[in-house]
């Protein structure tokens, strides 16, 4: 399989964004190419999604978005994105699925390699560099979009900032009912009127 019909190379946005030279920012890059959303919106979200991680002996310092991510804070962007996690691949189980178009499902996909995220659209991989090893690399699983029909049918991109809702309309509140006079007493008739009357 020639290497220009299954890679297009794709910074996601970075350059774009103003960010200049190198970094490990392959989970930024991915999920902005496949949910095309800005750069700079997934760069935000996945260090917002950090400041919740615990650090440990094992675990010194927390994920950020250009150095390195956890899995469990990926999963945490990718669930709050509403992205489904599929695993390909079990503990000792071997690899079944590998890093091609034939072998996943076309569509968007988030995928996942060793030390590495990366992209594939409708059998297309979407990175830097070509990052499959010739078809060879083995995939541990990968994200799919929501389904489409969970979407408003006038909603043309898959991704839409949801909308604030209008403020309930104020209604002025009623004065209340302001006392009326008193109806006129009738005029007492003058003697001569009750005399001639």
């Amino acid at each position: 399989m020639a290497r220009a019909k299954y890679f297009r190379y794709h910074d996601g946005g970075r350059a774009a964004a103003g960010y200049r030279g190198k970094a490990g920012d392959c989970v930024v890059r991915s999920i902005a190419i496949a949910t095309g959303l800005p750069y700079q919106h997934i760069y935000d979200m996945v260090n917002r999604a950090s400041t919740r991680e615990r650090t440990g002996t094992r675990k010194r310092g927390i994920s950020n978005a250009r150095t390195g991510v956890y899995k469990s804070t990926i999963h945490r962007v990718m669930k709050e994105l509403g992205w489904r996690w599929t695993p390909t691949m079990q503990i000792g189980s071997g690899c079944k699925v590998h890093l091609r178009p034939g072998e996943l499902p076309s569509g968007r996909l988030v995928v996942s390699v060793s030390k590495h995220l990366t992209t594939m659209i409708d059998g297309i991989l979407y990175d830097t560099h070509d990052c499959s090893r010739r078809g060879k690399r083995c995939v541990y699983g990968y994200w799919q979009p929501p389904p489409r029909r969970t979407l408003h049918p006038r909603q043309t991109e898959l991704f839409v900032q949801p909308q604030s809702r209008p403020a309930p309309e104020r209604i002025p509140p009623r004065n209340p009912a302001r006392p009326q006079p008193p109806p006129d007493s009738p005029r007492r008739k003058s003697f001569f009127e009750w005399l001639f009357g």
